[in-house]
């Protein structure tokens, strides 16, 4: 889209520095005079990393930085023509909703789950507006039908948790949009969304910026995203912007070597390179790898497989087998009825020892009803599970042997490591629970030997989860795994919430380790180019069933089944040009 150029925009940050404040009264920058402007009808993209000050620049911009916050005071913000730095609280609230409105990154975290989405739309239109109820629940209605949420009559009196995902996104930009603002926040919208979901929601922003010519504050970690949407590209890195210009010229010609690491990071869509660079590898020399890995240039796909290693031959022996496995769960239907849903169909696949199979599909497609059945979290209602030849699903649960052998990393690193553990602690318990090492000062030993594989420091032995970010909480949900020496390691969108470059340092963990130890893996992801990296197989499935088996590349290449085509074609194009 093209963004309407004026003299004056609508939004001017100018030299916005904050710190916050400790308790033991010292102060922590955390943006750093960052300078940039919005102007009116175009959409305007601030990139980085997780802690390099988007989010809050963007709470500054709407005064909801929390109290310990300081703004520097030869900090400005304009919009419109008024200072908001300072401006009376009264004056903010009513500024905020009416004139300027947010999409935080998650809903369900946004959105009170006690109360029916119409009740909090309603809310916000005869705060802002001064419409009766009536005419409220009425402008509601059109605005959920606007951002496409079906039967929107119906959903208006839905709780949160009764939507998808998707249609949680969906009413946050309605309530967004809901007193028409002339300047909409994006922060995140898009982050762990499927491919086809993170589509709609981008075309939504986009068709309803040139709707109702608003402007469009866009906050990600993904540039590839940004390549979707943006008129102009801000790039920020610990408090301070590093580069910034009209996204076309900045994609063509990155000068600064950060912009370049977070391009190359990603893994490509038309190559799978040996290894993924890092953000470190650029900032070292200012200058860094290419952005493509050209060892396999000009190669066919058979051809790139053999050069790395990856891709199957045919010959290879199959570690566990999957026949038919279905999954049901029963809801009562009247008196004495139940209704049955389905939600994995007579799925059968195999894995291969020191292999990568990669599972993806759509938020409900059945991805991690698989895993948790694999692991034996959840029952099978159907279907045979072969384990080096053994029926997985027969054996007993006191079998802990085998329930050593495969182990997973889940998706929230946040949620899966106990907070009252320190990191020596959770690795240490398992190696206690399956007899591994001969006595404590042995499984220290072999947790510490752990924590280095992984990238983390000695003392990370002594720190608690809250103490580490959220990449290193994954790093540690790997070394947990480890200490197992698994046979299969089943990675559930292990990496998809992370930034680009501690997913490639991750990814790159991942293939190492499956080069030392021989390990396989079930790697289930939304994000396509980091199956395509990862997998050397890829199961597409939809509603519950395998639509689609291939060799990664020649998936990739020549998708037969339709709603593979689908995926394919949702996916982000390639800021520089190596789209799928």
């Amino acid at each position: 889209m093209t963004g309407a150029q004026t003299a004056e925009p609508l939004l001017r940050v100018r030299d916005l520095s904050v710190a916050f404040r400790a308790e033991n009264g010292t102060h922590q920058p955390a943006v750093r005079r960052v300078s940039f402007d919005v102007p009116a009808g175009s959409t305007v993209a601030l990139v980085g990393e997780s802690g390099s000050g988007k989010s809050v620049s963007a709470l500054a911009v709407l005064g909801l930085l929390p109290h310990n916050a300081q703004v520097d005071a030869q900090s400005r913000v304009v919009f419109a023509g008024r200072e908001l730095l300072g401006l009376a609280a009264a004056e903010m609230r009513a500024l905020r909703g009416r004139e300027i409105s947010m999409v935080f990154q998650e809903p369900m975290s946004s959105l009170n789950p006690v109360f029916t989405i119409g009740f909090q739309l309603v809310e916000s239109l005869t705060r802002h507006l001064g419409l009766s109820r009536r005419a409220a629940r009425a402008r509601a209605i059109e605005r959920l039908d606007e951002v496409g949420m079906p039967e929107p009559h119906a959903r208006i009196d839905a709780y949160p948790h009764e939507l998808s995902g998707g249609q949680q996104q969906r009413v946050m930009i309605a309530m967004a949009i809901a007193c028409e603002p002339a300047l909409l926040i994006a922060d995140e919208p898009t982050t762990a969304l499927d491919v086809t979901v993170q589509k709609q929601i981008l075309e939504l922003i986009a068709a309803l910026q040139r709707r109702r010519h608003m402007a469009v504050l866009f906050i990600t970690h993904d540039l590839r995203l940004v390549g979707e949407i943006a008129d102009r590209v801000v790039v920020m890195r610990d408090g301070e912007v590093r580069e910034q210009g009209v996204a076309r010229e900045l994609f063509a010609a990155p000068q600064d070597a950060y912009t370049r690491a977070l391009l190359a990071c990603r893994p490509p869509l038309r190559s799978r390179p040996s290894r993924l660079p890092v953000i470190d590898d650029f900032l070292a020399t200012g200058d860094g790898p290419p952005f493509r890995d050209s060892r396999n240039a000009g190669l066919s796909p058979a051809d790139r497989a053999r050069e790395r290693g990856r891709g199957l031959r045919g010959d290879e022996t199959i570690i566990l087998e999957a026949r038919h496995l279905t999954k049901s769960y029963y809801r009562r239907a009247g008196l004495f009825g139940k209704h049955e849903s389905r939600v994995v169909r007579d799925a059968s696949f195999r894995l291969s020892r020191g292999k990568t199979l990669g599972i993806v599909g759509e938020s409900g497609s059945g991805k991690t009803t698989i895993a948790l059945m694999l692991m034996r979290l959840q029952a099978a209602s159907g279907g045979v599970v072969l384990f080096e030849g053994r029926d997985l699903l027969s054996r007993r649960d006191r079998d802990l042997a085998l329930k050593r052998r495969i182990q997973i990393v889940f998706q929230n690193p946040y949620a899966s490591l106990n907070p009252r553990f320190t990191a020596g602690e959770i690795l240490i318990e398992p190696m206690q629970l399956h007899a591994i090492g001969a006595n404590a000062a042995e499984r220290k030993a072999l947790a510490l030997a752990m924590l280095a594989r992984v990238g983390l420091p000695r003392d990370s032995f002594f720190k608690y989860p809250h103490e580490f970010s959220g990449g290193q909480r994954q790093r540690i949900a790997i070394a947990r795994c480890l200490t197992m020496r698994p046979d299969v390691l089943i990675c559930d969108e292990s990496v998809s919430a992370l930034d680009v470059s501690v997913q490639a340092q991750l990814l790159n963990l991942l293939q190492d380790l499956q080069d030392e130890y021989g390990m396989s893996y079930i790697f289930i992801s939304h994000d396509l180019a980091v199956v395509r990296y990862m997998a050397d197989e890829v199961m597409v499935m939809n509603a519950g069933e395998v639509v689609e088996i291939a060799d990664s590349d020649t998936l990739y290449a020549q998708p037969r089944h339709p709603y593979t085509r689908k995926l394919l074609a949702s996916m982000p194009r390639d800021p520089q040009g190596a789209g799928a």
